[in-house]
This record gives structure tokens, C-alpha cells and sequence, in this order.
């Protein structure tokens, strides 16, 4: 059974929009209580949610179907993506359910899940969930129905575990940072775990009024924080988006530090540790010349489709600890079971203490080969292989770049867009010839 409702990073869309409903959500969350059901116990499962207005609402439906199927709800409050893996996993419950959209406006909203280890669902798994969500919703003997409780310690008990992966030995002290929370879920707990681990810090993007969550702030929008770091002559500025499983770096000049890089960086210092990766996943978005600096330190990149739970499972296949993508989703398997954007970031700030070196230097062996990306929205339901004048280009454009680039065609798992990447040495050459695909897709529709 295909799934009509998971994409490759949960269920994602504009709200009021259908499957982005109440009442949509309220099965949703009867179908997840029902298939988490475990015959050993009552189902316990935890839902945290990022700071968008509609959070309230899917909170309280999701909630009330799962109370229904008997399932004992927890509720984190506003928390990252990753907190709600961690504590998934730390408090033993079935499932752990995130309200966020990730980066996108506060118009959309989405759903993630989360396994009782604190992974990303198997296909499996959502398949079962979409075949329960065809079922007749019911409500259980009242005996039998759920409870909700609050916990009101969730945000300390993250703290404490991301400030346990920064090494013991080493301090923050006399660095100073610029983050910015993206008026998202780290608005609460990331400035706490710098300055606990000695930072002189500098917030923004901290003020989220339901509204305001990525709007030109977090790691997709750098200029503010380009713009602070520079002012306040900061050592690095560190940009969340808005449910806190990426990030992105501001170096002293104001240089931004994509996740290509910041993998680079963390790698390198695996190796000068003496506790070198055994090999990175990447995707196939992945800067070339990340590929080149890690053979030169003899890593071995292997590239998986884009998307976290792509990376995690080539990670999981080759038996790997270290893997990410340019967007900034970093994951660090033997610290954390899904991109963390606090933990990754830490991991950089711990490479630059021990070092006594700035991220541009850290980063200096690494020559990124210049990257064009253009996005070409589609209709929904959109089929590329069908449009023959977008293949008849894409195999001229491949011709031409034989042995000296690359071109990467395909559709976006979380918007109705396909995106054209074509990376090799020639910057203008890359336009021209990622212009000619996209132009050929816009007059197939």
C-alpha cells in the first residue's frame, strides 16, 4: 500500500487545508493510539510541538483521538524536534509525536512521529497508521480511556542532555555567540545550554508570538544573523530553524557555514581526536569538494536520497555515526538518533574550543565547487518523468557536463516544487544550463 498522506518528513501542509484539519487530526491521532496499542501495557505516548498558532489546536485534537484509543498522553509544550525523540526514548513511551512545519511560514503545520527508540517510523509503520485512519473512529470503555498530564520539566531535562555531549574537558568560556532561535522551538532551551556551558551569548529570534516563527530569521533567512555577528563582533553565530533538528553557522566576517561545511568540520575533528568517522553519508545535494576533503583525510562520503530518514538509514546500513545534508540537518549517531540542531552545533563550538581556531579555519581545507538550485513549482500531482522536453534537456545537460559536474532533478518531498541542481566549476555556465531545465518544466504546464 503506497502512503497518501506521509511524505519523506511526516504530514506537512497549509492549514485549514485538508489533511492539515482538526478533525483530520483527531483521527489521526485515534489511528497512531490504536496502532502503538501495546498488549504489555497502556500506550504512552508524548506530543511536543514548535511555537505556530495552530499548535494549540492540533495539540488538543490529537490529545483527545488518542485518549480515545487509550493511549496516556504527555505533553511537552513548545520543545525541538530532537527533545522530543530524546525524551521519547528516556521515558520509555511508545511514541513521541512533533506539531511543527520545521522552516515553513506559520501558515503550515505538519505532523512527525517518533518510535519508542526515538527514530524516524518505518514505511511500514505508516503505512499501518494510514490504513487505520480508513477505520471507523471509536471511543474506548471509559475504564479504559487515557489520561494527559503536562510535563512541566521537559525543557531542563533536554538541557541537561544536550550540555552531556559537549566534551566534559572543555568550556565556552570566552567565546562569544550570536544565536538565533528562528522564534521557534529553541527559543527556550538553546540559549540556556550555551550559557550554561560557559558562552558570553547574544539572542535573537527569541520572541515567538505564534506568528513570527522563520520570518527572515532562522537558518534560512542568515541576513539578520550575518548582520548581528558582524555587529557585535561575535566569534560565530548560530541560526536554529523553526523546530530545532537544523542548523546553520555565521563565521566572524559574516560568512554563512552551510551543513556541507559544518560536516567537514566535525569530521576533522573526529580525526585530530584520534577517533576518526568511519565514513559520512551525504545526499545527493552534497557539495562535491565535501566529498574531495574528506577523501584527502581518507573518509569515504556515500550519497543517499535527500532527507533525514534517507541519511539515518544509509547511516544505519553502513554502520555509520556521522551523517547530514547542506540544509543543515546534521546527525550525530552516536550522540542522538535524528538531526539535532543544538547537538550538531555543539559539536562545532567544541571543534573550534579544543582547536583554539576560528570556523573559517577549521573549515579552510574544504573548496566548495559552486552550486546553482532553482525550485519550479508544479502542479500538484506532477509527474517529471513524463515531461519529455524536461528529460530531453536534463540528458543534454548531463552530456555536457560529463566528468566535470553534476546534475541533480528531482521533486521536492515537502512542497509541490522540483528542484534543478546543477554544481561544477563554472558558476555561469551552472545558470545557463539549470535555466534551460527549468524553463522546459514550466512550459510543460
Amino acid at each position: 500500500m503506497s502512503r497518501q498522506f506521509f511524505g519523506t518528513d511526516g504530514i506537512r501542509g497549509e492549514v485549514g487545508k485538508y489533511p492539515v484539519t482538526a478533525d483530520f487530526m483527531l483521527q489521526l491521532g485515534w489511528a497512531a493510539g490504536r496502532v502503538f496499542a501495546s498488549a504489555e501495557g497502556q500506550t504512552h505516548v508524548l506530543i511536543g510541538k514548535d511555537t505556530r498558532v495552530s499548535g494549540y489546536m492540533f495539540e488538543s485534537a490529537l490529545e483527545a483521538g488518542l485518549v480515545a484509543a487509550g493511549a496516556r498522553v504527555t505533553l511537552l509544550g513548545p520543545m525541538p524536534t530532537p527533545a522530543v525523540a530524546m525524551l521519547t526514548r528516556s521515558q520509555k513511551a511508545s511514541a513521541g509525536i512533533v506539531i511543527s512545519a520545521s522552516h515553513n511560514a506559520y501558515t503550515d503545520n505538519g505532523i512527525k512521529f517518533f518510535d519508542a527508540e526515538g527514530r524516524k517510523l518505518s514505511d511500514d509503520l505508516e503505512v499501518e497508521i494510514e490504513r487505520m485512519l480508513s477505520e471507523p473512529m471509536g471511543t474506548v470503555p471509559s475504564a479504559q480511556l487515557g489520561k494527559a498530564a503536562r510535563m512541566a520539566d521537559a525543557p531542563g531535562r533536554y538541557v541537561e542532555f544536550c550540555k552531556n555531549t559537549f566534551p566534559e574537558a572543555l568550556s565556552l568560556r570566552g567565546l562569544r555567540l550570536v544565536l538565533d532561535c528562528a522564534h521557534g522551538a529553541t527559543y527556550q532551551v538553546a540559549p540556556q545550554v550555551f550559557t550554561e556551558l560557559g558562552a558570553t551569548l547574544v539572542v535573537i529570534g527569541a520572541e515567538p508570538d505564534g506568528y513570527n516563527i522563520n520570518r527572515d530569521v532562522g537558518s534560512t533567512s542568515p541576513a539578520a544573523l550575518q548582520a548581528r555577528v558582524l555587529s557585535e563582533q561575535a566569534d560565530l553565530g548560530i541560526a536554529f530553524d523553526g523546530d530545532g533538528d537544523r542548523v546553520q553557522c555565521v563565521a566572524a566576517d559574516g560568512t554563512v557555514v552551510d551543513g556541507d561545511e559544518l560536516l567537514y568540520v566535525i569530521a576533522n575533528d573526529r580525526v585530530r581526536r584520534g577517533r576518526p568517522p568511519e565514513g559520512v553519508v551525504g545526499t545527493l545535494m552534497s557539495n562535491l569538494g565535501l566529498e574531495q576533503a574528506l577523501a584527502d583525510k581518507g573518509i569515504e562520503l556515500v550519497r543517499a536520497k535527500v532527507g533525514d530518514r534517507y541519511v539515518l538509514e544509509q547511516m544505519a546500513e553502513q554502520g555509520w555515526s556521522l551523517g547530514g545534508e547542506a540544509s543543515g540537518h546534521i546527525i550525530c549517531a552516536d550522540l542522538t538518533t535524528t538531526g539535532d540542531g543544538i547537538v550538531a552545533a555543539l559539536q562545532v563550538v567544541a571543534a573550534m574550543a579544543a582547536a583554539g581556531e576560528s570556523l573559517l579555519a577549521l573549515k579552510s581545507a574544504l573548496h566548495k565547487l559552486p552550486q546553482t538550485l532553482i525550485n519550479v513549482p508544479v502542479p500538484e500531482g506532477f509527474v517529471l518523468e513524463d515531461c519529455e522536453a524536461a528529460v530531453a534537456e536534463s540528458k543534454r545537460v548531463e552530456d555536457v557536463l560529463s566528468g566535470r559536474g553534476r546534475l541533480v532533478l528531482r521533486p521536492s518531498g515537502t512542497e509541490p516544487l522540483i528542484r534543478v541542481m546543477i554544481e561544477g566549476a563554472d558558476a555561469g555556465e551552472n545558470r545557463r544550463l539549470a535555466d534551460g531545465i527549468a524553463e522546459a518544466i514550466r512550459q510543460a504546464h
